[in-house]
């Protein structure tokens, strides 16, 4: 079973009752009289009032219209900027293509430039090693040539004695 408080008028239980009534009413009067008191300020004109906000909004908008047109000019430079590094990219790529082309080109050229050395010096080589090989066979002819030139007088002589006797 719920037992029911009772109010006893000495100990002040009636008092703590219509407190909390009484707040809330003053509470309810100062909210009143703050929304009021709001209301009649904003509905009064006031010159000073009046006169700043347009004055603010305007160079409000001033300002971010400038500072719109500031970055769409920063916006647009940057842009420039970045097309003019990618042409410049763009050049220093072709030019290393052609430079690596060239390079290839007379890489090639070495090569074929030295494999004709290579087979002029074998040639000069083999031409030495044949006039090394004539004279040698020069300085040995003489020498036989004169051997079979006393060879053919000798027996020239002994044919002259043959018919002389």
């Amino acid at each position: 079973m719920i037992e029911i408080a009772r109010q006893d008028p000495k100990n002040g239980g009636m008092r703590v009752a219509r407190q909390p009534i009484a707040l809330a009413a003053s509470a309810l009067i100062v909210i009143v009289l703050g929304g009021s008191a709001m209301a009649l300020w904003r509905s009064h004109p006031s010159a000073a009032r009046e006169q700043e906000p347009p004055v603010t909004t305007t160079s409000l908008q001033v300002n971010t219209t400038q500072i719109s047109d500031e970055l769409n000019e920063k916006t647009r430079a940057l842009e420039v900027t970045q097309q003019e590094s990618i042409d410049q990219l763009q050049t220093l790529q072709d030019q290393l293509q052609t430079a690596k082309q060239l390079l290839a080109t007379q890489q090639e050229d070495t090569k074929r430039l030295s494999a004709q050395v290579s087979s002029l010096t074998e040639a000069i080589d083999s031409l030495r090693q044949s006039f090394a090989s004539a004279r040698a066979a020069e300085a040995s002819a003489p020498s036989s040539r004169k051997q079979s030139a006393s060879t053919r007088s000798d027996s020239a002589k002994i044919a002259d004695r043959k018919r002389a006797n």
